[in-house]
């Protein structure tokens, strides 16, 4: 394998990743917040709903999302009638990633939310602090090291993301090879041993690289809320 062909491989896969959570964040701390926050009928429901792909074989959560988004799919069919490609497309990877994902970034935003100090919102609202305001001043940063943190391990199982990702788009060089499928066909390769190991190493390059930028940005935000 190229040095190129490598980089090729990287760029797309931080790029499915990004993709995925920025995508997946937003509607991860809704959630989480729903869950944390309110009390209705069917909430164990959709809490074990959650957390199925974490539990199903990820080639059943491939399999459902060919189903569900497949150009003759209950949604692909519309989304191709407006010109959008989600199956064996990188955009398609990108989804999977983000389902997959989805749960680990939910939990731990889920438990910085549960775990906060709800005095500290109603002091902020007898001294006149709208909810907006309460949210943006009060809240939100003393929840941020959670979704920091769900962040992070999204983006890693992002990153390595392998079997609902090669159901749903295939493993298509170029397209929806990422760095966890070039590492499959590489081993399907006898003269494969050495780019491997350069493409292992990249991987685990980049996870611990993630893991030691969170835990810096942490700190930061730590130090920022003591001042």
């Amino acid at each position: 394998m190229t040095g190129s062909a490598a980089l090729e491989i990287v760029l797309l896969s931080l790029k499915v990743a990004a993709i995925a959570m920025v995508f997946s964040l937003p509607l991860a701390f809704g959630v989480a917040w729903l869950l944390a926050r309110r009390d209705f009928f069917g909430k164990s429901l959709l809490q074990a709903l959650i957390t199925l792909p974490l539990v199903m074989p990820p080639v059943v959560t491939g399999y459902l999302l060919l189903v569900v988004f497949g150009r003759n799919g209950y949604l692909g069919h519309a989304l191709h009638g407006i010109g959008l490609e989600l199956a064996f497309q990188w955009t398609g990877a990108a989804l999977a990633a983000g389902v997959m994902a989805f749960p680990l970034l939910v939990r731990p935003m889920r438990l910085a939310i549960e775990n906060l100090d709800r005095g500290l919102e109603e002091a902020a609202d007898t001294l006149g602090a709208t909810r907006l305001t309460q949210f943006v001043t009060v809240t939100f940063p003393l929840v941020l090291p959670g979704v920091l943190a769900g962040a992070v391990l999204g983006f890693a199982k992002a990153l390595g993301e392998f079997g609902a990702t090669i159901t749903f788009v295939s493993n298509i060089p170029g397209e929806t090879q990422t760095l966890s499928l070039a590492i499959y066909s590489l081993l399907q390769s006898p003269t494969g041993d050495q780019a491997v190991a350069v493409m292992i190493s990249i991987s685990a390059g980049l996870a611990i690289g993630s893991v030691l930028l969170a835990e810096w940005i942490g700190r930061r935000i730590r130090r920022w809320g003591q001042q």
